[in-house]
C-alpha cells in the first residue's frame, strides 16, 4: 500500500467537518471518551504550537456526477473532534478554569495562528470498508491481543481510571508482591483494583462486565475517591494487623479480592468492630480447611463451597457471591461489639 504524508492547515479540517466532507466518526471507531481535562490539555498543546501525532485518513464516497466526495478519519478522531469542539464552543468541551481561554476570548492574531496550525495527514487513499477497518485495528493494536483492561485504557483516561491506578500502586500490594511484572504490563493490576472499587460500590458482578460503564460514568469526576481511599487504608491496615503467614492462600488474588471486599463491607459500610487477632485465627483456620477439602472426610459446607468456587468459574458473579458469603460468616464471629 502506498501512502503519502502532507500537512494541512487546521482550518481546512474544521471546514471539512462543518461541510460534512470530512467524517470524524466512522462506525468502526471507538466512541469519544476523553475526559474533559484531557481535552483541555490537548487544546493547550495546540495553542502552544506544539505538534501531535499524524492523522490517518482514507477516501470515502465519491459522487461521479458532481465530483463531490468525502474523507474518513481512520485514526485521530478524538484529536480532531476536540479541536472542532473548541472552535465551535461546543458544550461537550467545558472550559471552566483559567488553563486555556475559550476560542472567542482569543486575540485575533491567536485565532489565526490556531486556524493556520499545520496537522500532519497520512492519506491512505481509497480503501474498502473492510480494509479501512483492518488498518484502524492494526494502528490501535500491539503485537499481542489486548485484554479488556487494555482496551478500556485506550479509551478512557479519566478520574476513575486514575484512582484505580493509585489503588493498584498502593504500598500494601507492593510490599507483598501481589502483582507480577506481567500483571503490570497487561494492566491486570489496574483491572484488579477497578474490580475491587466497583464491587465495593455496587456489589459483586460477572468478570469485568461493569468496568466500561463505570469508567465512562466517572471519566470526568470521581467524587467518592476520598472516602474510598480512607476506607481502603483502614482495610489494608486491618489485614496487616492480622499477620497472615506468607504462604497463606489469602495472598492469592481471588482470595485477597474477596477478603478486601468483605472487610470493607463489615468495617466501613456496616461499622462493625472486628478484632484483627480473632479474625486472623478464624480466617487462617478457614483457609487451611479450604486447602484440605479434598483430603478431609467431612469438610464444612462453607469450606467445600468456597473451594469449589475458587476451582472453576472463579470470576463469575455467583462464585464471587458464594466466596463472599463464606468470608462474611467467618467475620461475623470476630466482632467485638
Amino acid at each position: 500500500m502506498q501512502t503519502s504524508a502532507t500537512n494541512k492547515r487546521l482550518r481546512m479540517l474544521l471546514t471539512g467537518i462543518r461541510d460534512k466532507t470530512l467524517i470524524p466518526n466512522p462506525h468502526f471507531q471507538r466512541r469519544l471518551v476523553w475526559s474533559n481535562g484531557h481535552k483541555i490539555a490537548f487544546v493547550a498543546t495546540v495553542l502552544d504550537g506544539l505538534p501531535f501525532p499524524e492523522i490517518f485518513i482514507s477516501a470515502g464516497d465519491v459522487n461521479p456526477d458532481t465530483g463531490d466526495g468525502t474523507e474518513l478519519i481512520v485514526d485521530g478522531q478524538q484529536r480532531i473532534t476536540t479541536l472542532h469542539q473548541y472552535f465551535t464552543g461546543s458544550p461537550e468541551l467545558r472550559i471552566t478554569n483559567s488553563i486555556i481561554p475559550t476560542y472567542k476570548q482569543l486575540a485575533e492574531a491567536k485565532k489565526r495562528e490556531f486556524l493556520e496550525y499545520e496537522v500532519v495527514i497520512r492519506d491512505l487513499g481509497p480503501l474498502s470498508e473492510d480494509e479501512t477497518r483492518q488498518i484502524f485495528h492494526r494502528i490501535n493494536s500491539t503485537n499481542y491481543s489486548l485484554n479488556a483492561m487494555e482496551v478500556n485504557n485506550s479509551r478512557f483516561d479519566g478520574a476513575l481510571k486514575a484512582f484505580a491506578e493509585e489503588l493498584a500502586n498502593h504500598q500494601f500490594f507492593q510490599d507483598r508482591k501481589i502483582f507480577t511484572s506481567l500483571d503490570g504490563r497487561r494492566m491486570n493490576d489496574i483491572r484488579f483494583a477497578l474490580t475491587v472499587i466497583i464491587t465495593v460500590l455496587s456489589g459483586y458482578f460477572r468478570r469485568d462486565d461493569e468496568h466500561e460503564q463505570y469508567l465512562d460514568h466517572y471519566n470526568d469526576d470521581f467524587p467518592m475517591a476520598g472516602d474510598l481511599r480512607a476506607g481502603f487504608d483502614t482495610v489494608f491496615s486491618f489485614i496487616d494487623d492480622c499477620n497472615f503467614p506468607a504462604k497463606s492462600r489469602v495472598w492469592q488474588k481471588a482470595d485477597l479480592f474477596t477478603l478486601i471486599v468483605e472487610l470493607y463491607r463489615a468495617i466501613i459500610d456496616e461499622g462493625k468492630r472486628v478484632s484483627p487477632a480473632i479474625a486472623a485465627t478464624v480466617l487462617i483456620s478457614f483457609y487451611e480447611e479450604v486447602e484440605g477439602v479434598t483430603h478431609a472426610p467431612n469438610p464444612s459446607p462453607e469450606a467445600a463451597e468456597y473451594y469449589r468456587r475458587v476451582r472453576s468459574g472463579i470470576n463469575d458473579r455467583n462464585s464471587r457471591i458464594n466466596r463472599g458469603a463464606a468470608i462474611q460468616k467467618a467475620l461475623s464471629t470476630c466482632s467485638t461489639a
